[in-house]
This record gives C-alpha cells, sequence and structure tokens, in this order.
C-alpha cells in the first residue's frame, strides 16, 4: 500500500508539473496574456516552489511524511478546481502560487498531461484541470489511509550547525549550477508549447512534442542514465549533459519543422534527464553532515532560477509572442554556464 500511495503521489505531481505549460496557450488567448503576463504566472509558480523547498524539509521532520503529502495535495486541489472560474491575469497569479506549493514528486504524469489534452481533451483545459483535481482527491485519500514512518523527531533547525556548510564555496556553486539548470528545464515545460504555437505549429502537434518529446526524453534518459553512473562520476555526468543541453536546445529555437523540432526536444529531454538528480547526489556526497540541509538550499537556489529566468523571459519578450524565440535564447546560454560551472566544481572536487 505505501509503494502504491508513492507511485500515485510521484504521477499525480508530474501530471501538475506541466500543467502550466499545456494550458499556458490556452489562457493567454482567453484573458488576452502577453509573453510578459506569462513570465509574472511563471514567477509566481517558482515563487511557490521556493516557498515549498525551505517550509517542508521542517515539517517532514517533525510531523511526518503523511501531513505534508495531505496539506500539499489539499492546496492542488484546491487551486485546480479553482483556477477554471479565474476572471484574470491576477487571479491567476494567486492560483500558480497555490498549485505549486509541493515540491516532493515528480514522475511520468510530466508526459500524461499534454498528451491527454492534445488528443483526448481536444485542448479543454477547464476539463484538464477537474480531471487532475478529481484524481488528486483520489490520491490525497489514498495518502491519508495509508500508514507511513513516524517522524524523524528532529530537534529544529539550528543556524549554528550550518554555518560551516554555509561557508563553503562549493555549496554555492552546486546552488548556482542548479539555479542554471531548473532555469532551462521548467523554462522548456513553460515556455516550449507558446513558443511552437508562434513558429506556426498547431496547438495539438506543439503538446505532443512537449509530451512525446520532451517528458518522454526526460523519462527515458533518466532510466538510462543510472547504468553509467554506476562506472562513470558524476560530475562527468552532468558537464556531458550540460555540453548536450547546450546544442541541443539552441537548435530547437532554431526550427519551425514539427518532425525536426520533435527530435531535438526529444534529444534535449535525454540531456537534461541525469542532472537535477546526480546534482543532489553529488551534493549529498560533498556535504555527509547536515545533508538536508544543504540540499534544501542547493533545491532552492533551482526554484529561484525559474523565478528569475521567467521575470527574464517575460521582460525579453513583452507583448509580441514572436519575440519569445528571441527570450528563450536564455536556455542554452544558461546550459553554457552550467559547462563552466561544472568544470569549476570538478576541480573543487579533485
Amino acid at each position: 500500500m505505501l509503494i502504491f500511495a508513492a507511485i500515485l503521489a510521484i504521477f499525480v505531481y508530474g501530471m501538475i508539473a506541466a500543467m502550466l505549460g499545456t494550458i499556458l496557450p490556452e489562457l493567454s488567448e482567453r484573458f488576452h496574456l502577453t509573453p510578459s503576463q506569462n513570465g509574472a504566472i511563471a514567477f509566481a509558480q517558482a515563487l511557490g516552489l521556493m516557498i515549498a523547498s525551505l517550509a517542508v524539509g521542517p515539517l517532514l521532520d517533525t510531523e511526518g511524511d503523511k501531513i505534508g503529502l495531505i496539506l500539499g495535495l489539499a492546496c492542488i486541489v484546491i487551486a485546480l478546481f479553482v483556477l477554471p472560474r479565474s476572471k484574470g491575469f491576477g487571479t491567476i497569479v494567486v492560483r500558480a502560487t497555490a498549485l505549486n506549493l509541493v515540491n516532493l514528486f515528480f514522475g511520468l504524469g510530466g508526459l500524461t498531461t499534454p498528451f491527454i489534452s492534445a488528443n483526448l481533451f481536444k485542448r479543454d483545459w477547464v476539463r484538464l484541470c477537474y480531471t487532475v483535481a478529481s484524481l488528486t482527491v483520489l490520491t490525497l485519500v489514498v495518502q491519508a489511509v495509508t500508514q507511513m514512518p513516524a517522524p524523524a523527531g528532529a530537534s529544529g533547525f539550528v543556524l549554528a550547525q550550518a554555518g560551516p556548510i554555509l561557508g563553503r564555496p562549493l555549496l554555492f556553486m552546486l546552488g548556482l549550477f542548479l539555479f542554471l539548470y531548473v532555469s532551462c528545464e521548467v523554462g522548456v515545460w513553460n515556455w516550449l508549447p507558446r513558443h511552437l504555437i508562434a513558429q506556426g505549429i498547431p496547438e495539438s502537434r506543439a503538446l505532443n512534442i512537449l509530451s512525446l518529446g520532451f517528458a518522454l526524453g526526460l523519462l527515458v534518459g533518466r532510466v538510462g542514465v543510472s547504468p553509467i553512473l554506476i562506472h562513470v562520476p558524476a560530475v562527468e555526468v552532468t558537464l556531458a549533459a550540460s555540453i548536450a543541453m547546450a546544442v541541443t536546445t539552441f537548435l530547437m529555437l532554431r526550427t519551425n519543422k514539427p518532425g525536426l523540432a520533435a527530435a531535438l526536444v526529444f534529444i534535449a529531454g535525454l540531456s537534461m534527464a541525469p542532472v537535477f538528480p546526480t546534482a543532489l547526489a553529488i551534493t549529498g556526497t560533498a556535504f555527509p553532515h547536515m545533508t538536508g540541509t544543504a540540499i534544501g538550499f542547493v533545491i532552492t537556489c533551482g526554484w529561484a532560477g525559474l523565478a528569475v529566468s521567467s521575470r527574464i523571459i517575460g521582460a525579453i519578450a513583452g507583448g509580441d509572442p514572436l519575440r519569445l524565440k528571441k527570450a528563450l535564447l536564455l536556455i542554452p546560454a544558461s546550459a553554457v554556464l552550467m559547462i563552466g560551472l561544472n568544470l569549476a566544481i570538478w576541480s573543487m572536487l579533485s
């Protein structure tokens, strides 16, 4: 039962992770939102993720996993049922923040959301919201009735103990690395469909490229990299991934052909697949004491990257969707910076 509860939670959160990018084209059309306003919505999403990253650790340590899951799933249910009733931009921003107050799980759902929106619901985003909300209610009930491990009983965060960790440059380098990476990955999740539509690709095809291209690439890559990490040092894997990200994300922004775009987006997903979990593994290995604090700091830096990049992309694109192509060059530029940071981290770990 515990395994089933975990799988269901992973699946639902994966669906939530892909939600904004899937429904953003329809929201933009319905409420006449500019790319700049899209950036503000993505910023609200990032703010929720940052709050969750900072708050969830002490909550899980003192109260246990179940309370964190139930509270997070309840926020998702409320947000998804209320979002279709939104009257405009301001309401959507508030819902986007609430919708992302959980930063715990990711999985196959990331592929499912855009796929069913394009092929089963015919881009009916209201129906999509209600469907995912109903599935989340079921998940919440499963979590509530499932027995889970007791709280760790941690006494709380002690700043004096964190001082030596926060004083190490390596931690900040890892944080900046994830800052840039999340700007890339979630930037693709949130902006790719709008970009493809602006290039003349039909919306249903754009959503399928996000699902069967990017999401599938991430899933295949994360399965395939596991045996590689047994034989290849983690920092070498992230370096190779960063180089591949820089090339593929640049090329995917240069084409308006659906088939070529799908292939490049899939390869971009493969390239990104190992970076997030491997970066956290490097952090855990480098900081064997107060590992949770170190990982929490690095993850929060990652969501800060989403907040900053969303604002920059929205500002560059302004009110013209056709300028989004230029704004999204921030993604390969961030990947190039990741290469330099990766080399610096490698030297620190040597």
